[in-house]
């Protein structure tokens, strides 16, 4: 597909909705940056293309910002920003409250709303015993993750901790026994 300002290869393809209507810009590399810086300092004469474009994920974000937002990791599960962008999947529950900045405008432009407003799923059977937050299930899941760094590490007085730790809890929550 051509640029819509020249007839170089578009690579960016933005798709804007503002009240209600759908615009589809398809730019090369230098229409981009310019619409976009455009976009960013929000003065100056609007390219043929249309308005200004803010978004989720930092579309008008410069590459340095986008770069140290890719950084930004998990403490739980070790996901970063970049692995999320890449394979669009998170590593664990704890990654919606690391990335909430980042996630909730997509979150709000995929679903219209922040908000779980639907029925939840019943817990019965083997999920009953299971916490209703996210804070109890992801320490488990950083726990996991310390035993590993401490084998890694051969501190196996630490990782027999943590083991024991993730024993307790899993007891506590599923009524299972250690062997």
């Amino acid at each position: 597909m051509k640029c819509q300002q020249c007839d170089k290869q578009a690579v960016f393809h933005i798709t804007e909705l503002e009240t209600g209507e759908v615009r589809e810009l398809h730019l090369c590399e230098d229409h981009a940056r310019a619409y976009l810086n455009q976009s960013e300092t929000g003065g100056g004469e609007e390219p043929e293309t249309g308005g200004g474009l803010t978004g989720p994920l930092g579309v008008g974000q410069t590459a340095d910002e986008l770069a140290v937002l890719d950084q930004k990791s998990c403490p739980m599960c070790g996901i970063s920003f970049f692995e999320f962008r890449n394979q669009g999947r998170l590593g664990c529950p704890h990654d919606y409250v690391h990335f909430e900045k980042e996630l909730e405008p997509l979150i709000a432009n995929i679903h219209g709303a922040v908000r779980h407003t639907g029925r939840r799923p019943s817990r019965e059977g083997s999920l009953a015993g299971l916490p209703e937050g996210t804070e109890e299930l992801t320490s488990i899941i950083g726990l996991r993750r310390a035993m590993k760094e401490a084998i890694a590490c051969e501190a196996y007085e630490t990782a027999r901790e943590h083991r024991d730790a993730i024993r307790t809890l899993e007891q506590r929550w599923l009524g299972a026994t250690g062997t």
